[in-house]
């Protein structure tokens, strides 16, 4: 049976599902997205990714075009519809269609808002959690406001394509000599007592599973720095670890073919990943 996916206020079966050859996210990457995790059939911090798409839209002068209650609704029904116990669900939000032109097109034109499922088993129960990514470092060339979560997503899908290349999970990204982020997820290391990740800035997407982490750690008396740091620190610290929706919180055992610590996840990000899971079950919703 296929998917029941979300098209402008219609659900529809995923082969019916179309959109305009002149929506703007098709035309110039003009959209925002967001992705939620679903388990036990229900949504991982809904909320946060709700503010955060009103932000991205708000930044680049877009209407939203639901309200957050329903939008939740939306989300409830497709994770209903296509019966998802553990997965994730995909918005997308473009300026909608219109004529090409480098300009916004006029305020009357609606928004695009289309929403699908992603049934993904193990989620939770990643095997990786047990045996950690290894990662490589690329140079950072993507534009300058990586704080909006917008589609244009073609210079992180490289860079999985060069880890992939070079026999690794993923890459992080390095400007003027700091870390930014990874392709597809917030970057950290731990060094003694200390949880370091990049400080919130246009330069990294502001995480909700990091906003997640970073509270929860602090609430279990971890120690957190928010600076930048380098590749070599990464490589001389005692662990590394990434965070995101769809992977919560991951160890990183190798950089640039160099062992982080003794090569195994490392016990902050262990119970960073159980605190995480534990508290995030509770508030789902």
């Amino acid at each position: 049976m296929s998917r029941i996916v979300y098209v402008n206020g219609d659900y529809l079966p995923e082969e019916q599902a179309t959109v305009s050859i002149f929506d703007r996210g098709f035309l110039f990457a003009d959209g925002v997205y967001e992705v939620t995790s679903v388990l036990d059939g229900k949504l991982i911090d809904f909320a946060g990714h709700a503010k955060r798409l009103q932000r991205s839209l708000d930044e680049l002068e877009m209407k939203n075009p639901t309200t957050e209650d329903e939008l939740l609704e939306i989300h409830r029904q497709l994770v209903a519809r296509n019966d998802i116990t553990e997965g994730l669900i995909y918005l997308q939000v473009t300026r909608g269609a219109a004529d090409r032109d480098f300009a916004y097109p006029a305020e009357d034109v609606k928004p695009t808002i289309v929403l699908f499922t992603q049934a993904k088993t193990g989620l939770a129960d990643n095997p990786m959690a047990k045996t950690g990514m290894k990662i490589i470092s690329i140079e950072d060339q993507r534009w300058g406001r990586r704080d909006i979560k917008t589609v244009q997503l073609l210079y992180p899908s490289m860079g999985k394509m060069a880890a992939k290349a070079a026999g690794a999970h993923d890459a992080w990204m390095v400007e003027d000599g700091f870390v930014t982020e990874g392709t597809s997820n917030n970057a950290y290391i731990v060094k003694g007592n200390s949880i370091i990740t990049r400080h919130l800035g246009h330069e990294i997407l502001h995480g909700i599973t990091r906003a997640a982490v970073l509270r929860f750690a602090r609430e279990a008396q971890m120690k957190v720095e928010e600076r930048p740091f380098t590749m070599e620190e990464a490589k001389a610290a005692d662990e590394a670890f990434i965070t995101s929706a769809s992977t919560f919180v991951m160890p990183v055992v190798e950089i640039d073919g160099e062992a982080v610590g003794n090569g195994q996840p490392g016990e902050v990000t262990a119970r960073l990943r159980e605190i995480y899971l534990d508290e995030m079950r509770k508030a789902a919703v």
